[in-house]
């Protein structure tokens, strides 16, 4: 099962429509196309600074003369946006206002949203249950031996 974090837009609005699903983990096309995903998924100044760091670190490997080792350092950004992409994403709808309600997991995207309806239809109906059990409601301690552990006057 897949991670989903689910974003709230701000206001806090009682609409469950406005949400925003990120899935949590390895991005595909974040590892081929960085500069593109990023874009697609509104990061501009995340975007153009991958654009740069890739291009300056191929130049930077032709100059020194690597040959293909020097294209080879532009694929650790791609292995960071890979990796890193989605918290990118997060980190992104943060800084604009948005909060994080939780983690909802599923299968498919369409799963994790019935899943996340489900339960904020749930949590706004009925009260949290009880964790801890009424202290009055416990059984009281019985005195005696237990397992031999507990030491019995008069005996050696």
């Amino acid at each position: 099962m897949t991670a989903y974090v689910v974003m709230e837009p701000p206001g806090r609005s009682e609409k469950v429509d406005m949400t925003t699903l990120v899935r949590d983990g390895f991005t595909w096309l974040g590892l081929l196309v960085p500069p593109l995903w990023l874009a697609w998924h509104r990061l501009w100044v995340e975007a153009a600074l991958a654009f740069v760091v890739m291009g300056v670190l191929s130049m930077f490997g032709q100059k020194l003369g690597l040959g293909v080792a020097g294209s080879l350092l532009s694929l650790l950004v791609s292995l960071y946006i890979g990796l890193e992409g989605q918290g990118l994403r997060i980190a992104a709808l943060r800084r604009r206002g948005w909060h994080e309600w939780g983690v909802v997991e599923a299968g498919w995207l369409g799963d994790a949203d019935i899943r996340y309806a489900l339960e904020a239809e749930g949590l706004s109906d009925e009260p949290a249950p009880r964790i801890v059990p009424d202290a009055a409601l416990a059984r009281p301690a019985q005195p005696g031996m237990a397992l031999g552990l507990t030491h019995i006057p008069g005996w050696r």
